[in-house]
């Protein structure tokens, strides 16, 4: 029975962030087909802040209709709701609207907006209602948030999108000469993307596959005995209603409304890391706020939405890999932090400073696109994943030991962590939708026609 429990436990959690990490590892392979091009990671970026509405409802009722939401609906009906939206999206993705007078992708887009609105809601409901469990199924759970992040990126891998190569065509073009007209042919290296080794659609009727999983798993947890319950009341009694905040607040796991790290801010084994609690002054506590804050803003807001700017000029196969290692690199990024913990303030900030110095070669590489240095050399695509991991990987780090320590500190700390990471995100959103997609700051230009000076 036990080990059936961590198993539901653990396909729980893979429903967490498993929507919204999918479209994410997906984009190499959508870039090359919606009209939105490479503008597509900023409207994506914008659009899961804006899912934030979820969880702030969720908040809202709780806090001035205590009792009306029943948790265990709510979990219902957003996980079928995503179980939907992905199943509609691998049949629409590519159904496009004009807009004044251009093509859209309004089904992808509005579908992208209730899965990003799901996984948002997801984390002020489902950690709360699995802190009715036992200890060690809880942990179980956290795995399964960070494998909602890992096994989408194998399945990215394992379908290669977005990879292409460059072709020489021919084409016939006329030729006028004073009053003569001739027909000439010329060579021109155009990209031919080759076909992924299976289709966008059954990509996410696999993602469908796996919410319907999560909504399983869920089903069959709400039916286990009621031994689970440490206050040896049932463990899912009738009068149970939503009140995620208590939840977080008690457990000290502050709400991922982002697109931030899918992980545990609070890992619970091996040894309930670092549990004791533990001073710091106001100066200190400032200093760990506003590297929440920066980072949030830079994981979540800035840098997701050039990727493609400082991916694509390298061809679409370093794009892919850098989504796919990236997202990969966040749960490792976890899994180091609950074996290796640090609570120095001076080794979070180096990280933070290292992060940083990562994230900004890369925006300065999407600054100089579609011309960027050492584009057309091995050098230069090893560098970028490269940098595109280590930016992710560090700067989760630092997320996931801010959260720790400041479950140390109080309750209410945990509160402001939350509210200073989706401030730094949506601030790094809207500074960035507009430089994209208004002011077009950075340029896009197919790879292999593309004429650079040497």
């Amino acid at each position: 029975m036990a080990l059936l429990i961590h198993l539901l436990a653990c396909a729980f959690g893979t429903g967490s962030w498993m929507a919204i990490n999918g479209l994410w590892v997906e984009v190499p392979l959508l870039v090359t087909v919606l009209p939105e091009q490479w503008y597509l990671p900023s409207y994506i970026t914008i659009i899961i802040q804006m899912a934030n509405v979820g969880p702030l409802f969720v908040t809202l009722m709780h806090r001035f209709r205590s009792g009306l939401l029943k948790e265990v609906a709510v979990i219902y009906v957003i996980v079928s709701v995503g179980v939907i939206a992905c199943l509609l999206l691998a049949f629409l993705w590519n159904y496009t609207s004009l807009i004044a007078g251009r093509p859209h992708s309004i089904a992808f887009l509005i579908l992208t907006f209730f899965l990003a609105l799901v996984d948002c809601t997801s984390s002020v409901t489902f950690l709360p209602f699995m802190m009715q469990l036992q200890p060690q199924y809880t942990t179980t759970f956290f795995i399964g948030e960070g494998l909602s992040g890992l096994i989408p990126a194998l399945i990215a891998l394992g379908q290669g999108s977005g990879i292409s190569s460059c072709a020489n065509v021919s084409r016939k073009v006329n030729i006028t000469t004073g009053n003569e007209t001739m027909e000439s042919t010329i060579f021109q290296l155009e990209t031919h993307y080759l076909p992924p080794n299976f289709s966008i659609l059954l990509f996410f009727l696999l993602m469908t596959a796996m919410m319907l999983t999560c909504l399983l798993a869920f089903f069959f947890l709400t039916r286990l005995p009621k031994v689970w319950d440490l206050s040896q009341q049932q463990l899912f009694p009738s009068s149970i209603v939503l009140n995620s905040f208590d939840y977080n607040l008690d457990e000290g796991t502050d709400s991922q409304l982002s697109t931030g790290c899918s992980c545990p801010k609070d890992p619970k084994e091996p040894g309930d890391i670092l549990p004791q609690k533990v001073s710091y002054s106001l100066t200190k506590l400032t200093f760990i706020y506003l590297l929440v804050t920066w980072v949030s803003a830079l994981t979540n807001g800035v840098l997701p939405s050039v990727q493609s700017y400082s991916c694509l000029p390298y061809g679409h196969t370093t794009y892919h890999l850098s989504a796919t290692l990236s997202n990969m690199a966040n749960p490792l990024a976890c899994i180091v932090a609950m074996f290796l913990p640090s609570r120095s303030l001076a080794l979070m900030g180096i990280l933070t400073m290292a992060g940083t110095c990562f994230g900004a070669y890369n925006m300065v590489i999407a600054v100089m696109s579609p011309c960027p240095v050492l584009q057309h050399s091995q050098w230069g695509d090893a560098i970028i994943v490269l940098s595109w991991v280590l930016f992710t990987g560090t700067l989760s780090y630092v997320k996931v030991m801010a959260g720790v320590i400041l479950r140390s500190r109080s309750h209410s700390a945990l509160v402001w962590y939350g509210g200073l990471e989706q401030l730094g995100s949506l601030l790094g959103a809207l500074v960035m939708f507009p430089l994209v997609n208004v002011y077009s700051l950075f340029k896009s230009a197919d790879y292999c026609s593309l004429q650079c000076p040497a």
